[in-house]
């Protein structure tokens, strides 16, 4: 496929987990605030005891999970 004298080719990609750490954070469900990044879930929960005594009122909490992907090349089309 030509346009204005270029030549475009397709290819195909492939996204895939990657080996590295985890981060784990926790998330106030109530007011959208979130903690440091963590190197465990259980370190993560700390912040929630912290936001909780600030914040009697805010009971829900969503725990926020990063992993490493990338994306990968294929053949071309």
């Amino acid at each position: 496929m030509t346009a204005r004298g270029r030549v475009f080719r397709f290819r195909e990609w492939r996204v895939q987990p990657e080996s590295g750490p985890f981060g784990f954070s926790m998330e106030c469900v109530v007011c959208d605030q979130y903690g440091p990044e963590e190197e465990s879930s259980e370190s993560a929960l700390g912040w929630v005891f912290a936001h909780l005594r600030a914040n009697p009122e805010h009971h829900a909490y969503r725990e926020r999970i990063t992993r490493p992907y990338r994306a990968v090349p294929g053949g071309w089309l």
